[in-house]
Parts: C-alpha cells; sequence; structure tokens
C-alpha cells in the first residue's frame, strides 16, 4: 500500500516504526531516526500522536482520541492527517 492511498484508507492502523529512538524533552520529542540519519522535532501534539501509532487505534478514530487528550470542542481531522501525513513521509511511521 502507498503512503498516499494508507492516509485516505479510515481503517488504515498506522504503526511506528521500529528503528526510532525517542528522547522526551519539554516541548514534546526529539527523534532520531538511525536508518536515515535524521533527527525529527516533535510538539506535543505530534508526540501524542505518534504514540497513539501502535496498530491499535484506526486513522479514522484517532481525532477523537486527539479532541479527548486536549479536551477540545470537536476532533480536528484536518489537523490529524496533516501530521500523520508528515509523519509517513518522514518515515516515521507506516
Amino acid at each position: 500500500m502507498s503512503n498516499t492511498s494508507q492516509i485516505e484508507n479510515p481503517a488504515w492502523r498506522p504503526t511506528r516504526v521500529s528503528d526510532i529512538e525517542i528522547n522526551e524533552v519539554a516541548d514534546g520529542y526529539i527523534v532520531y531516526q538511525q536508518a536515515a540519519d535524521r533527527v525529527h522535532y516533535l510538539n506535543h501534539t505530534a508526540a501524542i500522536l505518534l504514540e497513539l501509532c501502535n496498530g491499535k487505534s484506526a486513522f479514522s478514530e484517532l481525532p477523537q482520541l486527539l479532541r479527548e487528550a486536549f479536551d477540545l470542542s470537536s476532533p480536528p481531522a484536518a489537523e490529524v492527517r496533516e501530521c500523520l501525513d508528515q509523519l509517513l513521509r518522514e518515515g516515521l511511521i507506516r
């Protein structure tokens, strides 16, 4: 399945890749991707989404989980989609 078709599938269960090193910092995560020798800086929202990418929650469920985590009035569907798309393009989830 290509990256584009994954993000279009509401049943997709994103999973964090295994070959990354995650370090929690005051404003989110610093993630080291050994295979690409890259460092990524994730804010709190992206860090929570990365944690939720455990293969248990469907893509369509993630906006509601984030709404609950931040006590928002409505699920941030567009923002979740954009963040997951970025995480997928960067190779941090599959």
